[in-house]
């Protein structure tokens, strides 16, 4: 019918259509093992204070990303995150998150994927599968190109959420939306669905 809503089928990256965090992995593949373990331990008092629920967030993420990031050219970071993308990310996913995925574009709807990972792996790799938008993390650069390690704009996270999807397509009233998470930072995202999915994917159908 031609007053029939667009269908959108909004999904978490992390946890959600992967089996884990995807950002340690980036950062061990970044910069090696030995490299890895370095920015590990000055990270150290960031992680405790995280885990101990002393630190947000977006503070959290930023810290552990000047300790391993700050100083690296933006297109040369865009070129590992582009690799990690080809080379590990595979590896990560749910079959049964993908092929949920698969199948809302099989029905024509538009599928977005709405995470507070990066995007320069995130970008490569959902360009890969053919997903219509990302919705994401990005870092900020200086006018010569070097990356600082803070975030440009606000991580991707709990009502930016739905700030960003409802800023790239408009009120929630003018589409049907199903939505997919599997943490506390989906909640708004999740609440706001039409058909919402907690840690699950339904069969299809």
């Amino acid at each position: 019918m031609a007053d029939e809503k667009p269908v959108v089928a909004a999904f978490d990256f992390d946890g959600t259509l992967t089996t884990r965090d995807t950002l340690i992995p980036f950062l061990n593949y970044y910069a090696g093992p030995l490299g890895f373990v370095r920015g590990v331990a000055r990270s150290l008092p960031v992680l405790v204070a995280y885990g101990l629920r002393l630190m947000r967030n977006d503070v959290a993420k930023e810290r552990m990303l000047i300790n391993f990031l700050a100083g690296i050219q933006l297109p040369a970071l865009k070129q590992v995150g582009r690799k990690f993308a080809t080379e590990q990310l595979e590896a990560l996913m749910r079959p049964g998150a993908l092929q949920r995925l698969r199948w809302h574009q099989a029905q024509g709807h538009t599928v977005v994927v709405i995470s507070a990972s990066l995007d320069i792996y995130l970008e490569p790799w959902a360009q890969a599968v053919g997903v219509d938008q990302v919705l994401c993390s990005s870092l900020r650069s200086d006018r010569a190109g070097r990356v600082s390690g803070r975030l440009a704009g606000a991580n991707c996270f709990g009502p930016e959420k739905l700030r960003r999807l409802q800023d790239s397509l408009g009120d929630r009233s003018g589409y049907i939306l199903y939505a997919y998470g599997d943490s506390r930072g989906d909640r708004e995202l999740l609440a706001s669905a039409d058909h919402a999915f907690y840690r699950t994917m339904p069969n299809q159908n």
